[in-house]
C-alpha cells in the first residue's frame, strides 16, 4: 500500500504541476534566460530551486545570478568593463558610475511607463532623481520601499547588537551610552567566561573587511545622535555639513575601543578576520556584542544560531540605540523609505531581449510572484486563514531556518526590486518578517522575554530612535557616486584609503594620544575641505538653496 502524501508535499505538487502546465513556455519553445551580476558577495539559487521553477513557468524567465567573489566591487566591475561582455543584469553596487560612463546601461525612460509595476514603485519625482549627467535613468534601486501602510517590525539598519543573555543576567538594566555597553560586557564576560559548551565568549568583534569597515568607521555619527547620512553629519538647524571623523566624539569613541583591545574586551583578531570568519563567529554564540547593519549578518546568523539550539541559550541578538553620553537622542533607526539613488538594477547593453528583461522585473513585483519569492507556496510555507491572513505553523518556520530546505526551495531573487510594507490585498505583509502575528510568533522565548522587559513590542521599539532627518537624506546617495575626477571625490578617496590604514593600528595602539594626533595630521593631508566644500553645494542643491537643477539624490 503506498503511502499518502503530506498536505505539503501535495500542495507543492500542485504548485508545481499548475506552473507547467502555464501556457507561457510552450508558446515560447522554452524559458528565457538572463544573467545578473551583483558586486557583493552572496549564494547562487540551486539549479532545482523549486520555487525558482514555478517563478519561471508562470513569467517565461529564469535567471543565473552571480556574486562577488575574491574582489572588491571596483575591480570586479573594472573588469566586466574591460573585457566588453556583460551579463544582462548588473548591480555594481558602489560602482555603477563606471558602468554608466563605460556606455554599459539600457537608458529606462522609453520602458519605465509600458510596465506598471514598475511605473509604481517611484513618484515620477522619485524617478527623475535616478537621472544622471545626460538626463537618462539607467537603474532602480531594489531595497526598502514601502508598499501602503509601513508594518517594519525589524531594525534593519545598523545599531550597537548585544546578546540577550547578557541583558537578562544583568536584570535588563538601561543602556544608554557606549561606556555603559562595554561597563556591561566586562561584568557578564568575567562572571560568564564560557559557553555551556566550554568555548569562551568574545565580549566584542569587529567587521573591518573591505567596504564592510562601516562597523568601525561610521560609528561616532551615530554617537552624536544624527542618522545615517553615511559619509558626513548634516546639522538641522545652520544646513551644513561637519565631518563626523574628527569630532571630540569620535575621539572619544576610538580611545574607548583602545582601552578596551589593551583590556582584552575587544577581539584580536578584529583587524584580520574576514566576513565569513566573523560570520562563523557570531553563529557560533560566542559573540557578546558588535556594531553591524541586521541586513549584513542578521538572516544568516539567526538561522545558524536557532538549528543549533542557541537562540534558547540567549545568544539572539536585539539592537541599542546608544549615545556617546547619556540623555541624548538617537537616529539610528530610519523610519519609512529610504531613497538611495546611487546604484541598483540595472539592464545592459547585452541583454538581447530589453522587453523580456524589463517585462520579468515588472512580474517580479506582481503580487502573485512577490507571495511566492517572500512566503513561498500555499499550504507548504504558509497557511492561509479564514480572515485571508497569512501564517506559518511552527514546524514551517523551523524548516524556512533549514538550510537545505532554503537553498533548494526558497527563491526571492533577492536583488531584484521588492516591496516591504503591505500587501494588495490591504491584509498581509509583503513579507513574513513584517507580518505582526507571524513576527510575534517566530520570536525565540528569549527575546519575547527581553522585549517584555523593556516594553518594546519588536526591534524598532527595542531601539528607540527619534525621527528627524530631513529631506536630503541621506548624503551617501551623493557621496557614493563620487570619482577621483573632482578635488572632492579625490579628497574622498584618500579619506578612505587611510581610515582603512589607520583606524585599525589607532585602536590597538600602545599610546593612543600619540596615534590619534598622528593620524589626525595624515588626515588633514587628504584635504578633507575639498570633500566637505562638495557635499556642502549638494546639501544646498538638494535643499533648494541654489539654483542647480542638475541630477543627483
Amino acid at each position: 500500500m503506498r503511502k499518502r502524501m503530506a498536505a505539503g508535499s501535495l500542495a507543492l505538487a500542485a504548485a508545481l504541476l499548475v506552473a507547467a502546465n502555464m501556457p507561457a513556455l510552450a508558446e515560447k519553445g522554452g524559458p528565457t534566460e538572463f544573467t545578473a551580476f551583483f558586486a557583493t558577495p552572496g549564494s547562487e539559487i540551486n539549479d532545482d530551486n523549486e520555487i525558482q521553477k514555478i517563478i519561471t513557468e508562470k513569467t517565461g524567465v529564469k535567471v543565473k545570478e552571480t556574486w562577488l567573489s575574491g574582489q572588491t566591487a571596483s575591480e570586479a566591475v573594472g573588469t566586466i568593463i574591460a573585457s566588453g561582455e556583460y551579463p544582462d543584469f548588473i548591480n555594481g553596487v558602489d560602482a555603477m558610475v563606471p558602468l554608466y560612463e563605460a556606455g554599459a546601461l539600457i537608458a529606462w525612460d522609453d520602458y519605465i511607463d509600458r510596465y506598471p509595476n514598475i511605473k509604481e514603485y517611484y513618484t515620477d519625482e522619485e524617478w527623475d532623481k535616478f537621472r544622471q549627467e545626460d538626463g537618462h535613468i539607467y537603474w532602480m534601486n531594489t531595497f526598502q520601499n514601502i508598499y501602503g501602510e509601513e508594518k517594519t517590525t525589524t531594525h534593519n539598519d545598523e545599531a550597537v547588537w548585544i546578546q540577550t543573555r547578557v541583558l537578562k543576567w544583568a536584570g535588563y538594566p538601561k543602556i544608554e551610552t557606549f561606556d555603559e555597553f562595554f561597563d556591561l560586557l566586562h561584568a557578564y564576560n568575567d562572571a560568564n567566561p564560557e559557553l555551556a559548551d566550554g568555548l569562551s565568549n568574545i565580549p566584542y568583534t569587529i567587521l573591518c573587511e573591505d567596504w564592510r569597515y562601516f562597523c568601525l568607521e561610521n560609528v561616532p555619527q551615530f554617537l552624536d545622535g544624527y542618522p545615517n547620512d553615511g559619509s558626513v553629519i548634516v546639522d538641522p538647524e545652520t544646513l551644513t555639513v561637519k565631518d563626523y571623523n574628527t569630532t571630540e566624539t569620535a575621539k572619544r569613541y576610538f580611545r574607548k575601543l583602545n582601552e578596551e583591545y589593551h583590556a582584552g574586551y575587544v577581539d584580536p583578531e578584529s583587524f584580520t578576520q574576514t566576513y565569513d570568519e566573523y560570520m562563523a563567529k557570531l553563529s557560533s554564540g560566542r559573540v557578546l556584542g558588535m556594531i553591524d547593519q541586521w541586513w549584513n549578518f542578521a538572516y544568516l546568523v539567526n538561522d545558524a544560531l536557532k538549528q543549533q539550539g542557541l537562540e534558547e541559550l540567549g545568544c539572539s541578538y536585539v539592537p541599542l540605540g546608544l549615545t556617546i553620553d547619556a540623555g541624548m537622542e538617537n537616529q539610528w533607526h530610519t523610519k519609512g523609505s529610504t531613497l538611495n539613488v546611487s546604484n541598483g538594477l540595472a539592464i545592459t547593453v547585452s541583454c538581447k531581449d530589453i522587453d523580456a528583461a524589463f517585462q520579468f522585473i515588472d512580474d517580479l513585483l506582481s503580487q502573485e510572484i512577490h507571495d511566492l519569492r517572500y512566503w513561498g507556496v500555499e499550504g507548504v510555507d504558509y497557511n492561509v486563514d479564514e480572515n485571508g491572513l497569512f501564517y506559518r505553523t511552527e514546524s514551517q518556520r523551523q524548516r524556512m531556518s533549514e538550510l537545505n530546505y532554503k537553498t533548494s526551495h526558497v527563491c526571492v531573487y533577492s536583488y531584484f526590486p521588492s516591496w516591504m510594507g503591505t500587501s494588495r490585498d490591504g491584509i498581509n505583509a509583503m513579507q513574513p518578517t513584517e507580518q505582526p502575528s507571524e513576527f510575534l510568533n517566530g520570536l525565540s522565548e528569549d527575546i519575547k522575554e527581553c522585549f517584555a522587559a523593556y516594553g518594546a513590542e519588536n526591534y524598532v521599539d527595542m531601539i528607540g530612535s527619534t525621527d528627524r532627518a530631513g529631506s536630503w537624506f541621506p548624503m551617501y546617495s551623493y557621496s557614493n557616486t563620487m570619482t577621483i575626477e573632482t578635488p572632492g571625490g579625490m579628497a574622498w578617496k584618500k579619506m578612505s584609503d587611510l581610515k582603512h590604514e589607520w583606524l585599525p593600528m589607532v585602536v590597538m595602539a600602545e599610546e593612543f594620544e600619540e596615534a590619534w594626533d598622528t593620524y589626525m595630521e595624515e588626515y588633514a593631508q587628504c584635504h578633507p575641505e575639498d570633500f566637505l566644500a562638495e557635499m556642502q553645494q549638494e546639501l544646498d542643491r538638494r535643499m533648494g538653496l541654489t539654483g542647480d537643477c542638475s541630477s543627483g539624490g
